[in-house]
């Protein structure tokens, strides 16, 4: 990883949340994950409530040089029991992993991927987020993604964009697209 250039690193610091009911969130991160390590940025992803199962952003990210995934999940999403006791104990890897990299400062940009829905399904109260965000290293940049940002979230944070669902093809019977939406 290379520093990154003073005057960039001085203007940064802020928090972002992307949530709402619509598509986009995780894609919007990424966006701003490229857009960062194209400007010189040191970027890490901690993806909570998903496994490392070759979800294209997990094999982009490997080809990437200042562009590191950590996916701490268990599948959701393929029909598959998982344990509330198993999904606790993923979320606290995810949490130690997420504090390890806030305090670093090896990173420019720290997102949070599905960690708004961690605290939704009550796996990690906001308050603890919160003060895992308070303990980050100066000028580090962070993004919170996924449904249902608790009011607490929402008001800590400085932007918070909330993507509307307004069409969606799943509502015609067109299931996820490898590519498209994982």
């Amino acid at each position: 990883m290379t520093p990154c250039p003073g005057p960039t690193k001085e203007k940064l610091g802020l928090v972002q949340v992307y949530t709402g009911n619509g598509k986009g969130k995780t894609t919007c991160a990424l966006g701003l994950a490229l857009r960062a390590i194209g400007s010189g940025l040191n970027v890490i992803m901690v993806q909570f409530l998903k496994p490392d199962c070759g979800y294209g952003e997990q094999v982009m990210a490997k080809s990437l040089e200042s562009f590191e995934m950590v996916s701490l999940g268990a599948d959701h999403m393929c029909g598959s029991k998982v344990s509330r006791e198993e999904d606790l104990e993923l979320t606290g890897k995810a949490m130690e992993v997420s504090t390890e990299a806030l305090r670093s400062g090896r990173y420019d940009l720290v997102i949070l991927d599905e960690i708004n829905n961690s605290m939704r399904f009550g796996h990690v109260s906001a308050e603890d987020v919160i003060a895992m965000l308070e303990c980050r290293a100066p000028n580090t940049e962070v993004v919170l993604t996924g449904r249902g940002a608790p009011a607490e979230i929402i008001e800590y944070a400085d932007l918070v964009t909330e993507m509307t669902l307004v069409k969606h093809p799943m509502d015609r019977g067109i299931p996820a697209r490898k590519g498209i939406e994982f």
